[in-house]
């Protein structure tokens, strides 16, 4: 990691190689902070001139030169001066040297950390741009910069301009560069908050995750833990940025670090305001409007890191303790006061109100902080909150992948309540795997309806159609939460949770319509859940997940990925969320053809889910599915494998998606028959669920395996009709490629219909159909049909499916070079002259070529061409 690659600022890069060029520009000087990567990016500008047409000079200034004479330039100056010159003589010598050693080339002078240059070598530097050379120079933010260089910009010779830190796409390709693989999402979006666009300072965090052991591979992913080893590299880096603080300034940079973001009044009623702006002016905090407040930050996250650690327990205590009245005294107006003021009382030791704490745990776990819900909820049951906030520990020991903690927890706080009974059901569940908990709450259940104890029994039976969803039983799940929302005792939580399950089970037979409905009636009771019940949040989601998957809603999975849900999940440590988010990301990737980001996302799936027991297999059956759909069988068929042997029949519900990942895992090894059997089977199967949205996709399946009349068959009848009349907005036209059968004009208006609404996948196969039925029949629309397949693709990274390699056919080598030769103009003789071929083997090459590829002569070449895997 010594060395690595550049990444990033291509902006920034050309705009200084534009201006190195440029008899126009005189020059650019960029200014930045420590580490941002001036240097680097300086050097990247000038090593590509070259030296044949501009003269290149480097320099760099140092703090030792600084106090030389023309010590910051003595890399490029002429040897031995001669001797009694003036100072405007050495000037004069120095300028004429490079003049000279140029021989009229264009002079490009390159000053690294131009703010330590000596006055004389600042001087020559501005007397070099006055006489025509062009300067690029880097200076490091807030420091002094000697006049000759900054009367540069203020005369306007050159240009000046602020060195931006790396925008998040840059600071993940970094973070890949420097690990030297993929990195987990939230684990790159956690590091590079952290390292806030400054490149020497990921490096450093990089460096001491690694050494401390808390960033590791799983699946070919980087993940972080997100404990943090700070390195005494890294602390003194940014002691360096820090530089030396007065004592009011300190207890500015204690308080903010402790508590930000910090209201500026706050601020300013807790230190003394003189030491507030000498912060502020030293780039040590920054002042942000939010709607009418002004918060306080530090200007780095980093900062925060190195001040708290630095800080003394007692002095951290009493500054915490200081926070928290000062927050309380002002009426703690916003949401996010109730957490901060818990935290600030719980890192203060002046925690006692067990309700606050606890209220604090579930507004945690509610923002997907399942590390800070962990730690609220432990304390607000040392103070004595009792079962609900071992509950509460319990499910965040769930979420964060320690199951057998969390039933510790529980077991230490045995209870015979129908809470006690849901939360150890979902640990037994969701964490060990063990399908026989929907029996455990059946019996409970059983138990307290003799009891007469109706809403106790709701709650439990809300879960256990939760339980039996997951593991398959449809119809049970189905009756269990009719059963809850006929009860009129059922609490509002219950009641959601059987939403929920019913919109999961609409939403796969075929009625999205209900299924939304359903969800938003959970939606609007919000309020009247999230306290009690927060993990009907992950309920939700994963009905919602279900509805925009089985319906290839591609605007209904951009709105997830965008909203509030996606973000934090994927930042918070929460393994199960961030697999759920990669998945989707996935599905949307695939459908408009991005194999190669779907393949990235499936795999940071696989690494986020592989502590679960239930949901591990389901990420390794989609990366079978990308894989198959790029060609992969290797890694489809060993992806396959992993999932059969993980799955363990605990997820059942979602069956269908993984017998279509086997059906493509065939496919790819080109045991197409052996797909069609396996879809067939599952068609059936999902019939008699009366999955009528799940049998929609996989009878439209067969059609994309070439096997369109299995497919037409499957929807006639009244249960066919069903299945053709279910799905959502994208299903008319799957149903009309289902029974477009060998109409070539049919399947080319599929195909543009496919290629506006975002699904190029589709639209690709539609398009080769038409191809390939119109070559069949030499028909000139083939012609059209195949430039549209070649511009769907152009949009699509790498497809292999049998739709595509139908109309992909193998020319041999020099079958190719005639063929590219022959669609670019060149005539048959001048071809045979290039090959060293009689004109007549030119023309039996081409034939044949035509032939194979259903063309009727030269100008349906190129098209035809660019249908073929280069």
């Amino acid at each position: 990691m010594e060395h690595w690659g550049f990444v990033g600022r291509a902006a920034d890069l050309s705009r200084l190689r534009t201006i190195a060029v440029s008899p126009a520009e005189r020059g650019l000087i960029l200014s930045g902070a420590a580490g941002i990567g001036k240097s680097r990016l300086l050097h990247e500008a000038v090593s590509s001139l070259p030296a044949g047409r501009w003269a290149v000079h480097r320099a760099s200034a140092t703090i030792a030169g600084s106090g030389l004479p023309f010590g910051g330039l003595a890399q490029i100056l002429p040897t031995d001066p001669p001797a009694g010159l003036s100072p405007a003589g050495m000037l004069r010598w120095a300028v004429d040297g490079l003049q000279a050693d140029a021989d009229g080339r264009p002079i490009v002078l390159a000053v690294d950390d131009a703010h330590l240059l000596d006055p004389p070598s600042a001087a020559l530097t501005h007397l070099l741009v006055r006489e025509g050379a062009t300067l690029l120079a880097t200076l490091r933010t807030s420091e002094p910069v000697p006049s000759p260089i900054s009367a540069l910009w203020t005369e306007g010779l050159v240009r000046h301009a602020e060195l931006a830190p790396l925008p998040d796409e840059d600071s993940r390709a970094l973070l890949a560069e420097l690990v030297g693989g993929p990195v987990e999402a939230g684990t790159a979006q956690r590091l590079g908050r952290l390292g806030g666009g400054n490149p020497l300072l990921l490096r450093e965090l990089v460096i001491a995750a690694i050494g401390g052991g808390e960033l590791t591979q799983a699946y070919g992913f980087w993940r972080w833990t997100g404990r943090l080893a700070l390195a005494p590299s890294l602390a003194e880096l940014v002691d360096a940025r820090i530089g030396g603080l007065s004592g009011g300034v300190r207890d500015v940079l204690e308080l903010v670090a402790l508590g930000e973001p910090i209201g500026l009044g706050l601020l300013l009623r807790g230190a003394d305001p003189a030491d507030v702006e000498n912060a502020e002016e030293r780039g040590l905090i920054q002042v942000v409007k939010d709607e009418r407040r002004h918060e306080v930050r530090l200007a780095h996250p980093l900062y925060g890191e190195v001040v708290r650690r630095r800080c003394p327990v007692t002095r951290a205590r009493r500054l915490q303790a200081t926070l928290a009245d000062l927050i309380e005294s002002a009426g703690s107006r916003r949401r996010t006061d109730l957490l901060r003021v818990a935290v600030l009382r719980l890192d203060s030791g002046t925690a006692q109100d067990h309700t606050l704490l606890l209220d604090a745990a579930r507004q945690a776990f509610a923002g997907f902080d399942i590390d800070l819900a962990r730690r609220l909820a432990t304390a607000a049951g040392d103070a004595g909150a009792g079962f609900p906030a071992a509950e509460l520990l319990a499910t965040a020991l769930l979420f964060a992948d320690e199951p057998e903690r969390a039933l510790a927890v529980l077991d230490a706080e045995v209870d015979d309540s129908a809470r006690w009974i849901t939360a150890r059901a979902a640990v037994e569940f969701f964490g060990l795997g063990r399908a026989e908990a929907a029996g455990t709450l059946a019996d409970a259940a059983k138990t307290l309806a003799a009891n007469d104890q109706s809403a106790d029994v709701a709650r439990i039976r809300a879960f256990e159609a939760l339980v039996r969803l997951q593991i398959g039983g449809v119809s049970c799940a189905h009756e269990l939460a009719d059963g809850v929302l006929a009860e009129p005792t059922a609490p509002v939580p219950s009641r959601g949770l059987a939403l929920c399950v019913l919109a999961f089970l609409a939403a796969s037979e075929g009625d999205p319509v209900r299924s939304r409905e359903l969800l938003a009636t959970v939606m609007a009771d919000t309020a009247a859940w999230r306290k009690d019940t927060p993990t009907l949040q992950y309920a939700l989601q994963m009905a919602l997940g279900t509805l925009v998957s089985v319906t290839l809603d591609l605007p209904g999975i951009d709105r997830i990925l965008t909203a509030e849900f996606a973000g934090p999940v994927q930042a918070g440590g929460f393994g199960f969320g961030s697999g759920w988010v990669s998945l989707l990301r996935a599905r949307a990737a695939w459908l408009r053809g991005h194999t190669d980001d779907a393949l990235t996302a499936v795999e940071q799936a696989c690494a986020a889910l592989a502590p679960t027991r239930v949901y591990d297999g389901g990420a390794h059956y989609a990366r079978a599915t990308v894989a198959a759909m790029r060609g992969d069988a290797a890694l489809a068929t060993a992806s396959l494998r992993i999932a059969d042997a993980a799955s363990g029949g605990a997820a059942g519900i979602y069956y269908p998606w993984d017998e279509q990942a086997r059906a493509w895992t065939y496919a790819s090894m080109g045991e197409v028959a052996a797909a069609v059997r396996v879809l067939l089977d599952l068609a059936d199967r999902l019939r008699a669920d009366g999955f009528t949205a799940h049998e929609l996709l996989a009878v439209y399946d067969l059609v994309r395996l070439g096997h369109p009349e299995l497919a037409a068959e499957r929807l006639t009848g009244p249960a066919g009709q069903a299945v053709a009349a279910s799905g959502g907005r994208v299903a008319p036209l799957l149903v009309r490629h289902i029974r477009a059968g060998e109409d070539g004009e049919a399947h080319l208006t599929l195909a543009r219909e496919f290629a506006v609404l975002g699904y190029q996948i589709f639209a690709a196969e539609a398009a080769a159909s038409a191809v390939r039925i119109f070559r069949t029949v030499r028909d000139p629309r083939a012609l059209a049909a195949s430039t549209l397949l070649a511009d769907v693709l152009s949009r699509c990274d790498t497809l292999r499916t049998p739709a595509l390699l139908a109309v992909q056919p193998a020319l041999t080598v020099r079958e190719r070079q005639v063929a590219e030769l022959a669609a670019g103009g060149v005539r048959s003789r001048e071809i045979a002259d290039r090959l060293f071929l009689s004109p007549r083997t030119v023309e039996n090459h081409l034939q044949r070529v035509y032939t194979k590829l259903g063309v009727n002569g030269r100008n349906e070449l190129a098209p035809a061409l660019r249908l073929l895997p280069q």
